[in-house]
């Protein structure tokens, strides 16, 4: 899931339009400043000729003078800021003003990519990947409940698979309702085809409408990640971008969890991922058909403990939905 030359560039390009879009938008807030407050014009005129003189003084030497012009400067920039106050406008009007104040929309802090740029990276490989048509066709708009038995009663829940189902909806959609507030998990289990998946698909088109970003993995993919994380040094800073964003995304789905290739390296992994992304109060959604009591015979005990602990579970019931579609 790494960029190409040509992504990576297409990225870069919208920053660079964002950073003029950043510097017309605050020209036309300056033009509005000067036809309405004059004497900001006359300011910060003074304010440049001040700052001309000083850098000059600064080169000669004169530690006296320079004293005296930084004392000028302040005072004029703290009548500025006084004139625009009392006009009603905010204190940085007049600067400029950035979508992603981290990096200043540049993409980088400190020579990585920015949080802002992994989220654009992540969107722009998911909208030319097929998830974009999946979420096209699986989402809240398009669930239905006729494939879901409306006659017997299932005994573990006391109720109808569509009335359970329907108990199940509304719990995602809290989820997504709550996403920035609770920061909660969800462990969906059952077998293959009872809508394991598609539900999470209704929460990730959700978050994903709502800016959040979203990371769709199935189990095998995910700790294919994590290992080229570790022994891939030819693609070592792909990998490692990759890894973080896994780390710290708004939502990571893990989708198939059991269905890998299990061992103590994808045991330690999921453990590290599911235990960092609950301390730092990121959500995770994982799938998986394994009940809870596979769950910790599969893995270890603390991976068991933690998922239990910590997520909402919500056991699904009934027969393949995709046979009966058919």
């Amino acid at each position: 899931m790494a960029l190409s030359n040509s992504q990576y560039d297409a990225i870069m390009r919208a920053y660079g339009r964002q950073q003029i879009e950043n510097r017309h938008q605050l020209e036309e807030r300056r033009r509005e400043i000067y036809e309405k407050i004059p004497a900001v014009r006359e300011l910060e005129a003074e304010i440049a000729g001040r700052s001309v003189a000083c850098a000059k003084k600064l080169l000669e030497g004169d530690g006296d003078v320079i004293h005296r012009l930084r004392e000028d400067l302040r005072d004029l920039r703290e009548q500025k800021a006084l004139l625009i106050k009392a006009a009603g406008y905010p204190h940085n009007y007049l600067e400029l003003w950035y979508r992603c104040p981290e990096c200043k929309d540049t993409g980088l802090v400190d020579g990585k990519k920015c949080r802002c740029f992994l989220k654009a990276q992540m969107k722009l490989l998911h909208d030319q990947s097929n998830l974009e048509d999946v979420l096209e066709r699986e989402n809240f708009a398009s669930l239905t409940y006729e494939y879901y038995d409306n006659s017997e009663m299932i005994p573990q829940v006391g109720a109808t698979n569509a009335a359970y189902m329907r108990l199940v909806v509304k719990q995602c959609r809290d989820f997504v309702k709550d996403f920035d507030k609770k920061h909660e998990n969800l462990l969906f289990t059952g077998s293959t085809g009872v809508g394991k998946t598609f539900l999470t698909n209704c929460i990730a088109r959700e978050l994903m409408d709502s800016y959040h970003s979203v990371i769709y993995m199935t189990a095998g993919d995910l700790f294919e990640v994590f290992s080229r994380n570790k022994f891939d040094y030819e693609n070592a800073e792909e990998m490692r971008d990759m890894y973080r964003f896994i780390l710290d995304c708004d939502l990571l789905i893990i989708d198939d969890l059991g269905t890998e290739l299990n061992n103590s390296f994808t045991s330690s992994q999921l453990f590290y991922c599911i235990n960092e992304r609950m301390n730092m109060r990121c959500s995770t959604i994982i799938s998986t058909n394994l009940t809870p009591a596979r769950l910790r015979d599969s893995y270890t005990d603390r991976v068991a403990s933690r998922i239990m602990s910590g997520y909402r579970i919500i056991p699904l019931y009934g027969g393949d939905i995709r046979l009966l579609k058919k």
